[in-house]
């Protein structure tokens, strides 16, 4: 076997079963496998005496065997062998539940090294289950041991057995990947160390300097992948140069509100793009309520006047319509066509509407995802926006690009992203931030109160709808759960509806509702048809309910910082005071952080750092994103001193060598090629 590529299965102890499991883990091939690294390290390498071993820890001992098995059976099922021990600090029991196969193992009068949980009954010390292997042979039990998520079928064991047998069988065919002055510079060990010592470290040293390099090689190869992206939009054809628009300023000063400070550098930003004869990729990302819309609004204003078409794309129908509404009115005096595509419409509607598009008679057009399918053709497609860019992907971005010569694309999120991360989520686009709300905007006063306090809450809801306002009433859970004690959305609309407000106007939405059945739910709610809306968090992104100002949010502890951010954000759009309530279950120390945060934060910045920080990316992130190779080893909030510096060396390298020329950076560009392959980023 001479390639990394091939099957796990012909590796020796593998075959057709085991591969299968493996196969539920992610690993395929010898390459997967020895980049499948461990969760977490034992440390068996301290060796101590029983009694300065902890009581309820893990402890490895080096022990003299005093006398045969004592196999006690206390009831049917259940068998316990005991086996008497010494060490130079006093005595003890080795013992194993229903595995009587240790008993003729263990030679009276030998020494052995043991590793188990220490036990006590009464003045006895026991090792619970211990492993164990004979003093005089290589110590291979008093070592670092790898912990490896695990699947069915396959014990922690049995997978470490498979990669240590293949290290040391194929570990000779792994290429070196970064260059050689690039190891030099940052003081990086080879690959094949890295890797042998990632999954069976010889030393706590010798495991801190394999993590730092593979750390630093995962993240300059992602953060090179993403400079590429942009590099190669810049290096190939020219894209669109929208000419001036003398229009725009009276769009702007026709507008009833003035623009903030913020907004007017971040559509300076958008318009120097569009002045020139390259592709815009442009990340806009601001609070809730920042006033992202108008500027994109303004962007394809001028893209429209400029004699192109315009698209944007939202994450939902309901957000979808609700930008198609906001243009009617924005575009509505200037003679400029905008439809709306979503699934919803009839087959004849969305056919006139893709004949329309096709025949330029279509200015804007705004839908959901349908607007990338391949039946969506357009006359002259010259500017492309993305809502709430986190729940689409690079993949997706690349296939609105190819709709148009190279359009102009924007990309709007209203999830705040620390920079340094923003960064490699957003890598291949140039970043602007909106970091000041409208002025008058009043702030949303948050509290976090324990289930005890519902019935007044409940109070309060009421005196409110009384004055004429709105309130939502958001849950985590669909349906009742029988394992988890949480209040789900048909339970609470139930109980809202037949008991606690019968005397108002309650409706309930979720996301296994209809599409048709969510519009028109959130349409009578914004047009003040019901007085409360319990949901799920499908209302995390949706309509502008000016009039609704509370957002009670039930077990507020099963939500990440980031999306109690974006929920708390859909109340305070009126001129009402507006209020977030948290009932919070938890009495958990970050749990009660939690409620902290958003009681004393209204910055989504911050929030979104402190969320990083809590949870870290794995969650923060949610879904990985279409396009983006995984992280396997590097967790972008802990290891951000390494990203910061992988960062600057990926941006020294693309200003130096762009096309990764060279014998040195082989390695590099090959693995960039495989990784990034579905988007082409080497030539």
């Amino acid at each position: 076997m001479d390639n990394l590529s091939n099957s796990v299965r012909y590796i020796k102890g593998v075959g057709p079963k085991k591969s299968g499991h493996l196969k539920r883990l992610g690993i395929k091939t010898i390459k997967d496998l020895f980049y499948y690294f461990p969760r977490e390290y034992e440390d068996r390498s301290n060796y101590t005496t029983l009694r300065e071993a902890a009581v309820g820890e893990k402890a490895s001992l080096e022990v003299e065997i005093l006398a045969g098995p004592q196999i006690i059976k206390p009831r049917r099922n259940l068998s316990i062998l005991k086996i008497p021990f010494r060490d130079e600090s006093g005595h003890g029991y080795l013992v194993w539940f229903n595995q009587d196969y240790h008993k003729d193992k263990l030679i009276i009068g030998e020494s052995y090294r043991v590793n188990g949980k220490i036990n006590r009954m009464g003045m006895e010390y026991q090792v619970m289950n211990p492993a164990y292997e004979r003093v005089g042979g290589e110590d291979r039990l008093g070592r670092i041991i790898p912990i490896y998520g695990l699947t069915q079928g396959l014990s922690n064991n049995e997978l470490s057995k498979i990669i240590s047998s293949s290290i040391k069988a194929y570990i000779d065919l792994v290429d070196e990947v970064l260059p050689n002055e690039l190891r030099r510079k940052y003081r990086l060990i080879g690959i094949k160390e890295a890797l042998k010592n990632i999954h069976f470290p010889s030393s706590k040293e010798a495991l801190h300097q394999a993590r730092r390099r593979l750390i630093f090689e995962e993240l300059l190869i992602l953060q090179l992948g993403l400079l590429l992206m942009k590099t190669k939009t810049q290096l190939e054809e020219e894209g669109i140069e929208f000419p001036a628009c003398s229009d725009l300023e009276g769009f702007i000063g026709g507008l009833p509100f003035s623009l903030t400070g913020a907004q007017k550098k971040v559509l300076s930003e958008i318009e120097e793009d569009m002045g020139k004869a390259k592709q815009m990729n442009r990340l806009v990302q601001g609070d809730v309520g920042s006033g992202k819309t108008i500027i994109a609004a303004a962007s394809i204003f001028r893209a429209v006047r400029g004699g192109y078409q315009a698209a944007m794309m939202a994450p939902t129908e309901i957000l979808a319509r609700q930008h198609y509404e906001s243009f009617l009115s924005l575009f509505g005096r200037y003679n400029i066509r905008c439809e709306l595509l979503v699934g919803s419409l009839s087959q004849k509607n969305k056919e006139s509407i893709l004949e329309d598009l096709r025949e330029g008679k279509i200015d804007i057009v705004v839908g959901t995802h349908a607007l990338i399918q391949d039946r969506v053709e357009f006359y002259n497609l010259g500017f492309v926006v993305t809502d709430e860019q986190h729940r689409f992907g690079v993949k997706q971005r690349e296939l609105f690009s190819m709709k148009g010569k190279r359009p102009d694309i924007l990309v709007m999120t209203a999830t705040p992203i620390p920079r340094t991360l923003a960064l490699i989520l957003y890598g291949d686009l140039d970043i602007s931030t909106i970091d000041e709300l409208p002025p008058g905007r009043k702030e949303i006063e948050t509290y976090a109160v324990n289930p005890s306090m519902v019935d007044r809450v409940n109070a309060f809801i009421d005196k409110q709808i009384s004055e004429g306002r709105q309130a939502y009433i958001v849950s985590p859970l669909i349906e009742e759960s029988e394992s988890l004690d949480l209040k789900s959305v048909e339970e609470l609309y139930d109980n809202y509806k037949n008991k606690v407000f019968k005397n108002h106007r309650v409706g309930l939405l979720h996301g296994k509702m209809k599409a048709s059945e969510k519009d028109e739910i959130m349409e009578a709610f914004k047009n003040h048809e019901l007085d409360i809306l319990i949901s799920t968090t499908v209302i995390e992104v949706g309509v502008d309910v000016p009039n609704a100002n509370i957002m009670v949010i039930y077990d507020a502890e099963r939500f990440g910082l980031a999306q109690l951010h974006q929920l708390r954000g859909r109340v305070g759009r009126g001129d009402y005071q507006s209020y977030c309530i948290l009932i919070n279950n938890s009495r958990s120390k970050i749990a009660m952080e939690r409620m902290r945060i958003m009681q004393s934060s209204t910055d989504g910045f911050v929030i979104s750092e402190k969320d990083l920080e809590l949870r870290g990316p794995g969650e923060f992130f949610g879904t990985r994103q279409h396009g983006l190779p995984d992280l396997k080893i590097a967790n972008l909030f802990r290891d951000l001193n390494i990203l910061k510096v992988a960062q600057a060396e990926a941006q020294l390298i693309i200003d130096n060598n762009p096309r990764l020329d060279g014998q040195d950076y082989e390695g590099l560009a090959k693995r960039l090629d495989e990784l990034f392959r579905e988007v082409e980023i080497i030539n």
